[in-house]
């Protein structure tokens, strides 16, 4: 039980790490193309954003499967439950700051980049007889 509450809070950890890590290093890079709140309107800039924001996710899961050992989809869709709670806060939060269809694939693609993050490791995982 121990485990599996560290396998899903070390995702947890690791996703937001690199998300706010990437739109500080983002905003940094381009600081025209941000408003002073932080948000943007440019379509491919939240394009890219949506784009990395998979790629962390599939790693998140990837790290909670890798601590999890057993079971390793069940608990990367326990964290994507959970990111998809915290998700829906934040851009309700964020909501008048940018489009709608920006909101619903950020939060559609949350649980799936998860799970796909411990498929890839359920497979690297050595099979038992």
């Amino acid at each position: 039980m121990i485990r599996s509450i560290l396998a899903v809070l070390a995702g947890a950890i690791v996703w937001p790490v690199l998300f706010l890590g990437a739109n500080a290093a983002m905003a940094a890079a381009m600081p025209d193309a941000f408003r002073e709140d932080g948000t943007t309107g440019s379509t491919a800039i939240l394009a890219v954003v949506l784009a990395y924001s998979v790629v962390f996710s599939v790693i998140g899961g990837f790290v909670t499967a890798l601590v999890a050992r057993r079971r390793p989809v069940l608990h990367t869709l326990v964290l994507g439950l959970i990111q998809l709670a915290i998700g829906i806060s934040v851009q309700l939060s964020v909501w008048d700051t940018m489009p709608l269809w920006y909101h619903l694939i950020f939060l559609a693609l949350l649980i799936p980049g998860n799970v796909l993050g411990g498929w890839v490791r359920a497979a690297r995982m050595p099979q038992t007889a």
